[in-house]
């Protein structure tokens, strides 16, 4: 099998999509669609998940959903696959769309260019998470998690801003 394609959000460009409670994608705008090589009807109505890459451990999925559901915000870098069958990285901040009353009416994310060293990073995280994962479960992927923060005195925020910051 030859080498997936790497894909590169531009400089200057966001992707942004919306999702429902559910995480049906509700709206997509274009760097979304060309960087995962889909038309809107490819996307809408359909799961976010569809773009999700198996190189992605499930934890920080957990914890992304831990939080927006709890309506703070989240930053991850996290890794993305496109209909062609290549991949794309990106440092994502995910937030709950609230109503006039407070109440979660669906997701919003905002995707911009990853730093190339930060991705390099947590590609090797990733892989020992996803290994983790493989063995224990998400109960031995989540303490191999706080291990790697604890190692490096830092939350899990201030790591991926540090990352990102470079």
């Amino acid at each position: 099998m030859g080498a997936e394609k790497q894909y590169f959000v531009k400089e200057n460009e966001f992707i942004v999509s919306k999702t429902d409670t559910k995480g049906k994608i509700t709206y997509c705008n274009e760097p979304f669609l060309r960087i995962v090589g889909a038309k809107a009807t490819d996307l809408l109505g359909k799961p976010h998940n569809i773009i999700r890459h198996p190189d992605m451990p499930r934890v920080v999925f957990k914890l992304l959903w831990d939080r927006i559901k709890a309506k703070q915000e989240i930053f991850a870098f996290v890794k993305n696959k496109s209909f062609d069958g290549g991949f794309y990285w990106v440092f994502a901040n995910v937030t709950a769309s609230l109503d006039a009353q407070g109440n979660i009416v669906g997701y919003h994310s905002v995707r911009r260019r990853p730093n190339e060293n930060a991705v390099k990073f947590i590609e090797g995280v990733y892989k020992q998470l996803l290994e983790a994962e493989r063995s224990g479960g998400m109960d031995a992927s989540s303490k191999l998690l706080e291990k790697i923060l604890k190692e490096n005195n830092t939350t899990y925020d201030e790591l991926v801003h540090k990352l990102q910051r470079g």
